[in-house]
């Protein structure tokens, strides 16, 4: 925060001064350059920068973190309004206008060095510490910026990651929604019955006809292999039927009780993995 500066009664004839100087520069170029109405665009400038560079003093500007380019600029400026000014008492043949001119500006000049250093407040920081101050702001500033960037870099990550968990949710929910599908599309087995379930034959009665005089010929354990459906189509029907792994193997064993029942329990453990896609 930049300290006000003092007052100063310095800041009246300073002023005074520069608005005289201001007129008579731009009088003596317009008529030294002999140009009539178009040569006060050159004295007007010359004009303009000579006040610009006291009000960049005024103000304590620094060029590189430093204020003696502007106090160099200032007076830069102020020589060539002076030689000016000579050159245009020379030009008139009037000795006391060549060397009065340049007294003016010049006066103006030492005036105002006068009112800033009177205008400066003790109380104000100097020129180093306003630059630490500067630096420090811009540290701040830089790491403000800097944890803006890394806020956003870590959005973005747990945004992907985010969207990685959504796609392996939604493949997850598809496959158990398609082994679902399948256990709903797959023939269900309907277990033969056994002799516990064998409906009772009504006995035989004078109504029947006679039996064939050909006898039927005895079931081979080939015939009986063959109409026997195997451990695993056993084991894949009843899969596909009972949701527990023990009732379908108890299942299986009561048709088959010729069957062991590891191998049984094998074999249906291995049917339910493939009704579920390989998981298990």
């Amino acid at each position: 925060m930049r300290t006000p500066p003092i007052p100063t009664p310095l800041l009246v004839p300073a002023v005074a001064l520069s608005g005289g100087s201001l007129a008579w520069t731009t009088w003596s170029l317009v008529d030294l350059l002999g140009a009539g109405p178009w040569g006060i665009t050159v004295a007007a400038g010359a004009d303009i920068i000579w006040a610009s560079v006291i009000w960049a003093e005024a103000r304590g500007l620094r060029i590189g973190g430093h204020r003696w380019p502007v106090a160099a600029i200032g007076w830069v400026a102020l020589a060539a309004v002076a030689g000016l000014l000579v050159w245009h008492g020379i030009e008139q043949h009037h000795a006391a206008m060549a060397v009065a001119g340049p007294f003016l500006p010049l006066g103006a000049k030492v005036v105002w060095l006068l009112a800033l250093a009177d205008m400066r407040n003790p109380a104000a920081l100097t020129d180093d510490e306003r630059a630490q101050l500067a630096r420090m702001e811009r540290g701040l500033v830089f790491e403000e910026q800097h944890h803006s960037i890394e806020m956003r870099r870590r959005a973005m990550a747990a945004e992907l990651l985010l969207t990685e968990v959504d796609t392996d949710f939604a493949i997850e929910l598809a496959r158990q929604d398609k082994g679902r599908e399948l256990a709903r599309r797959a023939p269900i087995a309907i277990a033969p019955i056994t002799r516990e379930h064998e409906p009772s034959t009504p006995a035989s009665s004078t109504e029947q006809p006679e039996a064939s005089a050909r006898p039927e010929p005895p079931a081979t354990s080939a015939i009986a292999d063959r109409e026997q459906p195997s451990i695993s189509e056993l084991a894949r029907e009843h899969v596909a039927i009972t949701p527990d792994n023990a009732i379908a193997t108890k299942a299986i064993l009561a048709l088959r009780p010729d069957a062991k029942e590891k191998s049984v329990s094998a074999a249906v453990r291995r049917e339910r993995s493939k009704l579920n896609g390989g998981y298990n």
